[in-house]
Order: structure tokens, then sequence, then C-alpha cells
């Protein structure tokens, strides 16, 4: 069930965050207590099978729902990881429960790369969205993007010299 990491806690406590290893990417939710998480879910999908699709990533708006953690994770591994910890002051444990009570039910915003899954509870937990899994994608898309450029222009200096006389 939990994956162990000697960082953090395997055993989830109210206000932690978790992340769940889906086979494309990481879903993250934060751990209410009692077995329960907050997460976000595609509005158009049913709460069985919400998160396990590759579709949530692509959605416009989601959903806050509250699940049970081993109805989320399904066959899928998951650990608490509070990365963010040191970097960032967790709000109290009472704040952040209450906030995401407040939210169980909402419509919001979704983007993958500015207002994900990972934004929302670090959101929740810090007071702050982060995510670091959107920088990456960022960082890798202004790589692409840098070299579709490259080659680009390369294409154009070299039809250039073909078209050149001698």
């Amino acid at each position: 069930m939990a994956t162990s990491d000697p960082d953090t806690i395997s055993e989830p406590q109210p206000g932690d965050l978790i992340e769940i290893f889906r086979p494309a990417y990481q879903h993250w939710a934060m751990y209410l207590g009692d077995g329960y998480i907050i997460n976000l879910t595609p509005v158009d999908e049913s709460q069985a099978n919400a998160m396990s699709s590759v579709k949530s990533v692509f959605t416009r708006k989601a959903v806050v729902r509250m699940q049970l953690l081993k109805d989320v994770i399904g066959s899928d591994s998951f650990r608490v990881n509070n990365k963010y910890d040191s970097s960032h002051t967790p709000l109290p444990v009472s704040e952040i429960i209450e906030q995401a009570q407040m939210l169980i039910g909402q419509e919001v915003s979704y983007d993958l790369l500015g207002n994900n899954c990972e934004h929302f509870v670090t959101l929740l937990r810090y007071g702050e969205g982060v995510s670091e899994q959107a920088t990456r994608a960022i960082g890798a898309l202004g790589l692409v993007t840098a070299a579709t450029s490259a080659l680009s222009m390369l294409g154009i200096i070299s039809s250039r010299n073909r078209n050149r006389p001698f």
C-alpha cells in the first residue's frame, strides 16, 4: 500500500500531502483522517473512475471530492510527501482541515501547468500553491521550444545556402 521513504512518514496524518503514483504522472491529494483524502477530479467523470484516467490531466474544470484513500489509489502506490515543509511553513492542521472541508463539492478551474492537483493541496497546506511537477513540465516545454526554434533556424540557413549562387 504505502511506499516507504526514509524522509517521509509512511502512515498519513491529517494535513499530510499524499503523492499517488499513476502510470504516466503523479496525482496529489491531502489526507483528512479516518482513511479519507481530499483531491481534485474531472467534473464529467464518476467518482469511481475520476482520477484513474489520463483524461484527468487534460481537463479545464475539476471538482473537489472527499474520497477514501484506498479507493483513489486502487492498485497504484502512494506515499506521504510533505516535501515543501523545509521551504514553506505548514498552516495549523485544524485550519488546513477546516478549509479543505469547506471546498468539498465545489467546482474549480484546473490547468496542468498553473493550477493542478499539486497546486491545490499545497495551497491548502501552506497557503501557497506550489508544483515541482508543473515547473519540470514548463522547463521541458521550454527546451522543446528552443530545440524546435534552433532546428527551424538551421533549416532556414540551410535553404538560403542552397539557393545562393556560387
